[in-house]
């Protein structure tokens, strides 16, 4: 358990330093795209203080410049967020969350903040708000930066900075696939979100694989709250 507050606040604030490096150049490229789609400065950081989602921010901006309409920018940023509703039911059962922390958690919970938390031991809520914290003012400073640079970064796609999320998203799964269920669950959820996204765009594919992925998980842990589950009784099973 976490303990003095603060301590536990500073080690959640640097547990997602290594991560910095991915979310500082993933920040200016989001910015610089917002700007080249025509939104303006306190537009661009707007979204990053109130919406504080990447792949949703993408989206938007986006949608932006291809002039899309209100509602259908709002119904795709939902269908990618969707997922945090699995993240923040998986935090409710292993940190304190009561009165004004559960809206504080959730407003500021991410897919790096989830996978580091989740592979703490009995992580207290200072924990997490030190790391929710520290990778929202990452974020908000790497936004403004790119977007008063603007111009003046060349095309992100020429540097290979779209590589950067899917390799920083690899590195939080890695360590949090410790028995062959949750291996199995990854490989099988990957899948399903590639052949996904070949039929359709947008957070479909999120909420497929999110929805299948957790069915998986639970059929392949079943009657089992403590252990590793026996895969190959499953295996089994299917053949």
């Amino acid at each position: 358990m976490d303990s003095p507050r603060g301590s536990a606040f500073v080690r959640g604030f640097v547990a997602i330093a290594p991560l910095w490096l991915g979310v500082v150049p993933f920040g200016v490229v989001y910015a610089v795209i917002a700007r080249d789609a025509g939104l303006s400065l306190v537009e661009t950081q707007a979204l990053s203080l109130l919406v504080f989602a990447g792949s949703a921010q993408f989206s938007a901006a986006g949608l932006f410049a291809t002039g899309a309409a209100g509602v259908e920018i709002v119904l795709t940023t939902f269908l990618l967020n969707v997922r945090h509703v699995l993240y923040g039911l998986s935090l409710g059962r292993r940190v304190p969350l009561d009165g004004w922390r559960r809206p504080a958690a959730a407003y500021f919970l991410t897919d790096e903040v989830f996978g580091v938390v989740a592979a703490r031991p009995a992580p207290s809520f200072g924990f997490l708000m030190g790391a929710e914290l520290s990778l929202f003012a990452t974020w908000n400073l790497a936004t403004f930066g790119g977007a008063l640079l603007g111009a003046t970064i060349p095309n992100p796609a020429d540097l290979g900075l779209d590589l950067v999320f899917p390799l920083a998203f690899l590195a939080l799964l890695v360590p949090l696939v410790r028995t062959r269920a949750e291996l199995a669950v990854a490989l099988v959820s990957g899948v399903v979100a590639y052949a996904v996204a070949q039929v359709v765009s947008g957070g479909v594919p999120i909420v497929v694989t999110g929805i299948a992925g957790s069915l998986l998980g639970a059929w392949l842990t079943r009657g089992r709250a403590v252990g590793e589950p026996r895969f190959e009784d499953a295996v089994r099973e299917v053949a």
